[in-house]
């Protein structure tokens, strides 16, 4: 009957589409849009993350007006990708992915509600659209929770009493009513915690919180949720991670809301961009999801720790001011800037008959949303999970509104096409509305397409000027970390990658050291991975192969305590703990070490150095082709030791083990 009703339209496509001067009968069908029947699920948002970790990390250094302009293409609504939902993470001082984002509390008696830059995210999120929805999500704990062991929910009353505190910090200290909070992400869920999180939450006034668990698979929470009645009724939203467009009986029988609470995950090209159209359309039609969050928001650490510009946008450059409105920002529009969260999806099967997927959506008060995309196979993959092949056809679909669309009009119309021949794609440009001619209209559908039509009129494709030229990072580079009110507790450009390294006022010193840069964290978190057993933080640019890093260090732990001050440094994220390069140590026992390896196992020289605890001294590391050496407080400790692998990375320091330690005066050359 479709392709009968094919035939006789070619005559009268009244929609956009490329001229086909003799071209073969398109594969042609109808759909049926209407509300008569009811409405399908409520449409939640599309949101993204930021965390899991220190994936915001290089944003906050950004200058005026820059920073302000990356947000707005974020955040601003109907200027880019106007997002609906910011998740981020709770930071729990351990790695997350590309690093370590602060605790709340590093210690039992500690709180601070100003540490890393996720409060100001947040703010600066709902500073540009109130209505954007909170999450927070641990991905890590600190140490004391566990009282030593690697896990959270052998005291659930302490787990949820630290994660209630922050979302109470946040409404008492920034103003922000965090909306969802998630259980672990990616790790295992205690149903017991689950309730008493639940029962922590009301008891302190956030009866208006929801819960989303377990940010993992669809299985075993939803199994669990039908056999165990009080856990249905705790958790709001079941969440997955990367379903692949599909869901699982067990999460549609609880009858509970289903996220892709993170997905994506993609490098941030053109193909990128195919799998964001893809999946934010085919989630709901394949898997009933009515939110899909990227991970992450915004590329902004450096590019080779580990799923470098795999976010909506990049903004990896603060020295510079440069940055990148990717194609996925655009993608991201053509569902945000059109819909609402609370607007419902219609009930349509939304498989388009040639290949691709259509989504309608409405207000319940007349406006009519649809966005279709016709990605193909080979330019819609996504990292993971694997794509089972299907193939995507030109095609021509024609649509009959009913119900209460039967009176529309016209349609305004929003289209992108991403072209991996020539590599100019066109993103989402405004054609010629569409006329509706009795409820009907059609459209010629090309591959790799992404249309949405709406009776809105609100849709803006906004632009900053451009922003400078990419530049490298500077070949020297100063920090004294002189700064009495610093506006965020993290140095400008160092990215932790094990422990947590915050500006310090070290008030007991008269001297030229008062403010500092110190590791905090002095035991082992609860971790998400691998964490090494040395803290870590790195610095600069990674094709760096010459350098001189000199800074002065101040060992607080007596006797066994330690620091490094590195080059060449070759790994960081959630491969820290196989870092190489060349690592130049000093003990509190007067001893020191060079070694090839964070883990201090290939060693490259050894010998006393008369360095003590409680004291300032100052180290220096130079690295000229294959060859090293250091010098301590001015004068040459080592020299001529042979470095002949890795070849380039970042520069470095930190700390022999969790222990309090302080620098200043850091240089690179």
């Amino acid at each position: 009957a479709a392709l009968l009703w094919g035939t006789v339209l070619l005559a009268c496509s009244c929609g956009p589409g490329p001229p086909r001067v003799g071209a073969a009968p398109l594969l042609a069908a109808t759909y049926v849009l209407d509300d008569v029947n009811g409405l399908g699920r409520e449409f939640d948002g599309i949101g993204a993350v930021s965390g899991g970790g220190a994936t915001s990390r290089l944003l906050v250094n950004y200058q005026e007006p820059y920073r302000s302009q990356i947000l707005d293409y974020l955040f601003k609504p109907n200027f880019g990708a106007s997002l609906q939902i910011l998740k981020v993470e709770i930071g729990g001082d351990a790695q997350s992915t590309d690093g370590t984002e602060p605790s709340h509390m590093h210690y039992e008696n500690d709180e601070n509600y100003f540490r890393g830059y996720e409060w100001w995210l947040m703010k600066e999120a709902k500073k540009r659209n109130p209505k954007i929805k909170l999450i927070g999500l641990p991905w890590a704990f600190p140490g004391w929770i566990g009282k030593g062991e690697n896990w959270p929910y052998d005291y659930p009353d302490i787990t949820a009493y630290y994660i209630v505190s922050w979302i109470l910090g946040a409404k008492q200290y920034h103003d922000l009513d965090i909306d969802y909070v998630g259980i672990w992400n990616e790790r295992a869920f205690s149903s017991k915690y689950i309730k008493l999180l639940r029962y922590t939450l009301d008891k302190h006034g956030l009866e208006q919180v929801r819960i989303i668990a377990s940010d993992r698979l669809w299985e075993p929470i939803s199994f669990v949720m039908m056999i165990d009645s009080e856990l249905h009724g705790v958790v709001d939203v079941i969440g997955a991670h990367y379903p692949g467009t599909k869901t699982v009986p067990n999460a549609v029988l609880t009858g509970k809301k289903l996220w892709s609470s993170e997905d994506y995950s993609t490098f941030n090209d053109d193909l990128g961009a195919g799998c964001w159209a893809r999946i934010l359309n085919q989630n709901y039609v394949n898997g009933n999801m009515t939110s899909t969050i990227a991970w992450n928001l915004v590329a902004s650490y450096y590019e080779e720790l580990p799923f470098g510009r795999c976010g909506l946008m990049t903004a990896q450059e603060p020295w510079s001011g440069h940055y990148k409105v990717e194609s996925p920002i655009w993608i991201t529009a053509h569902t945000t800037q059109f819909t609402q969260p609370g607007w419902s999806y219609l009930q349509v099967d939304g498989h388009l008959e040639g290949g691709g997927s259509f989504v309608a959506l409405t207000d319940g008060l007349g406006n009519l949303t649809i966005i279709i995309e016709t990605m193909s196979h080979n330019h819609s993959k996504c990292i993971r999970p694997p794509l089972p092949n299907f193939s995507v056809v030109p095609q021509r679909a024609t649509f009959y509104l009913r119900g209460s669309f039967y009176m529309v009009e016209t349609l305004q119309v929003w289209h992108s096409r991403l072209d991996f021949e020539s590599g100019h794609s066109n993103l989402f440009q405004q054609l010629h509305p569409v006329n509706v001619w009795k409820g009907r209209f059609s459209l010629d559908l090309n591959v790799d397409e992404v249309y949405t039509l709406t009776t809105l009129k609100t849709g803006r494709k906004c632009a900053w000027p451009e922003p400078p030229p990419p530049q490298p990072f500077p070949s020297s580079y100063k920090d004294d970390f002189n700064i009495g009110n610093p506006p965020f507790s993290e140095a400008p450009n160092f990215a932790d990658q094990t422990g947590v390294f915050e500006y310090f006022i070290n008030a007991s010193d008269p001297g030229d050291h008062v403010f500092t840069l110190r590791q905090v964290v002095v035991q082992r978190p609860i971790t998400w991975v691998s964490d090494a057993d040395q803290t870590i933080s790195v610095i600069g640019n990674f094709k760096w192969v010459n350098m001189t890093v000199t800074c002065d260090i101040y060992i607080e732990k007596p006797r066994d305590g330690g620091v490094f001050i590195a080059g060449r440094v070759d790994n960081g994220g959630i491969y820290v703990r196989r870092t190489r390069g060349v690592f130049f140590w000093v003990f509190a026992d007067g001893t020191y070490r060079v070694t090839g390896d964070l883990a201090g196992q290939k060693i490259l020289m050894k010998g006393r150095a008369g360095v003590r605890d409680n004291a300032w001294h100052t180290q220096a590391l130079n690295i000229q082709g294959n060859s090293a050496s250091g010098l301590l407080n001015g004068y040459p400790l080592w020299e001529n030791v042979t470095v002949p692998n890795p070849g380039n990375g970042w520069a470095a320091l930190g700390t022999r083990s969790f222990e309090l330690a302080q620098f200043d005066n850091f240089h690179v050359e």
